[in-house]
């Protein structure tokens, strides 16, 4: 009763009355699982599993598919990428474009309802924060992290009209490029979910911390 009252929920948000609505994901690493991600993807999570470095051995256990199979969807799409950036700064300061969110937006083919989860690597890596900018956006502006987001928000929605886009936030980030995530958010009038007490193993969720997650997102979407 529980999942059917949840997709009854789900279904004015997500615009689809009579099927059941596609769900894409674009990420980092904490969204990646070999096989289920673009060949050439880096990823974090795979089979067989790695236990010096996660618990997380079965796609079953990510966050976004227990997201999506208890809230009764379907994937479209999953475009995510372990160490990828929302903005061009990568580690070591390299440019980290090609793996960018906004580089790899245009790959989530027709979904419903996206779910953006970023901002981590940006944070780990360096990125500085740049300027509150909404457009008239140049290359280099987009090496730092404001403009960056913003243009990802900008160029979704020009993209993917009618779908709900939500952005995932991450427990650990700087208070200044969350407060930044959560001001640009508003702006785009982009819903955010913030996530919190994550278990984690080496920065990257376990399986209870994905089982956290999965269920602060269903939390969410059901209020």
């Amino acid at each position: 009763m529980k999942k059917i009252l949840l997709l009854v929920a789900l279904i004015p948000l997500f615009v689809c009355a009579q099927n059941r609505p596609r769900v894409s994901i674009l990420g980092d690493s904490y969204s990646t699982f070999q096989g289920y991600i673009p060949e050439g993807n880096e990823a974090w999570y795979y089979t067989p599993v790695d236990t010096s470095r996660t618990d997380v051995e079965n796609v079953t256990q990510t966050w976004w598919w227990q997201v999506i199979n208890q809230a009764g969807c379907l994937i479209e799409k999953n475009d995510s990428y372990s160490g990828a950036t929302v903005s061009y700064h990568g580690y070591d300061n390299q440019d980290y474009s090609a793996r960018a969110f906004v580089t790899r937006l245009p790959r989530l083919g027709s979904p419903d309802v996206i779910f953006i989860f970023g901002g981590t690597n940006d944070d780990w890596s360096g990125a500085e924060l740049g300027e509150y900018k909404y457009d008239n956006f140049t290359r280099s502006d987009l090496f730092t992290y404001r403009p960056a987001l913003a243009n990802l928000f900008q160029q979704a929605k020009e993209r993917y009209p009618n779908v709900k886009i939500f952005f995932l936030i991450n427990d650990v980030l700087s208070k200044e490029l969350k407060e930044s995530t959560i001001i640009i958010c508003n702006h785009y009038d982009i819903p955010y979910i913030e996530f919190k007490d994550i278990d984690k193993k080496l920065r990257h969720p376990t399986i209870k911390g994905m089982k956290a997650m999965a269920q602060q997102v269903l939390d969410y979407l059901n209020k």
